[in-house]
């Protein structure tokens, strides 16, 4: 099964075009390795990616060709402790930056669109 396809299917991606274009910027790797969109998938596979909500590192538990419910989709993969932290504590400093008043109303300049890059990992 292909990898955009299953990320779809897991969603990790709302579109298989977001997973696709993921795997092009390079923000997928499959077993250590960089990951193109047409990479076949399989189980037992360690997967790394990065999207907006944080860095997931997962094992491949089983395939679908289709997208379901979140639970079904919880089924795919398992997300290991130090990665399920890691993604939790990116999140509380999201969420303290913003609290500490980090940011204004209006749209962030370019010194602001840097560090929400760096924080992003981007």
């Amino acid at each position: 099964m292909r990898i955009d396809k299953w990320l779809w299917a897991a969603r990790f991606f709302k579109t298989r075009a977001l997973a696709a274009r993921a795997c092009d910027l390079g923000r997928v790797t499959s077993n250590g390795h960089p990951a193109k969109p047409m990479r076949e998938v399989r189980i037992g596979d360690r997967l790394t990616i990065k999207n907006d909500t944080g860095d997931f590192t997962i094992e491949v538990l089983g395939l679908s060709q289709m997208r379901g419910p979140a639970y079904a989709a919880r089924a795919l993969y398992h997300e290991g402790e130090e990665s399920r932290a890691k993604r939790l504590e990116a999140a509380e400093l999201r969420k303290a930056t913003t609290l500490a008043g980090g940011f204004t109303e209006s749209k962030p300049e370019k010194r602001d669109r840097r560090l929400l890059d760096r924080l992003r990992g981007r």
